[in-house]
């Protein structure tokens, strides 16, 4: 029997921002589905809606991968992808398996030889790269930095070397409540001439992106506080 195929399918990284996040393509594609794994149902049905569902939300089938179902089996989220069905894979914000668990679910559909559909959407890390004037050729995403202060101004420090001796930019977010703490911990550990790019809101009517070298990050207030918000560190010389 054929198998069907697993679209990933992005949605905003903010509010109001579903006219910027669809595509005409991904309107198709949603139309042509009734089954979904997603992380969140009442996120995923409120995106659908704003994509431009036409199906009666009562006829969707939406297996949930949110955090209490995390190390269970992924056989129940495969019965219809093994039937010969297509579905869609939707996250909380952004790329489904860019710093996000439904890597774990593209993974399995590659082990069980299912076709693997990227689509076009936003996608937080790249865009906050765009706007950064930074290397795109060489850049890496750390993710998350330690919570330990002393932990994170040393990984912090490291991250400095390593834009400077491969002339990489180095990527890394926070969670939002803590914004404020690791942007003051950059600018303590960091030298005054490297460069910090700031990405907060993106896509957001608030959206703010900013570049330039620490000492000058240092003259100025910002205030990150629950902003979802991309860090990026380079140094040119």
């Amino acid at each position: 029997m054929q198998k069907g195929v697993l679209f990933l399918i992005p949605v905003p990284l903010a509010d109001s921002a579903a006219q910027k996040s669809f595509t005409p393509y991904v309107t198709e594609v949603i139309n042509s589905l009734n089954t979904y794994i997603v992380e969140n149902e009442k996120t995923a049905r409120k995106f659908l809606k704003e994509a431009g569902l036409k199906i009666a939300q009562s006829e969707l089938v939406i297996h949930d991968y949110g955090k209490h179902k995390r190390g269970q089996s992924l056989v129940p989220f495969f019965k219809e992808l093994m039937t010969g069905k297509d579905v869609g894979l939707m996250s909380e914000a952004g790329c489904p398996g860019v710093a996000d668990p439904g890597a774990e679910v593209v993974a399995e559909a590659h082990k069980r030889g299912i076709k693997v559909v990227p689509l076009v959407g936003p996608n937080s890390i790249l865009l906050a790269l765009m706007a950064s004037g930074f290397n795109g050729q060489s850049f890496t995403f750390h993710g998350y930095l330690p919570i330990d202060k002393v932990e994170r101004a040393k990984r912090i420090k490291e991250l400095e070397q390593l834009a400077q001796t491969n002339k990489q930019t180095q990527i890394f977010i926070e969670t939002p409540f803590r914004n404020n703490h690791l942007y003051d911990d950059i600018l303590k550990n960091t030298a005054p001439q490297t460069l910090l790019s700031v990405a907060c809101n993106l896509t957001g009517v608030d959206e703010f992106v900013k570049t330039q070298t620490i000492g000058q990050w240092k003259q100025e207030k910002i205030d990150l506080h629950k902003k979802p918000a991309i860090f990026l560190l380079y140094r040119e010389h």
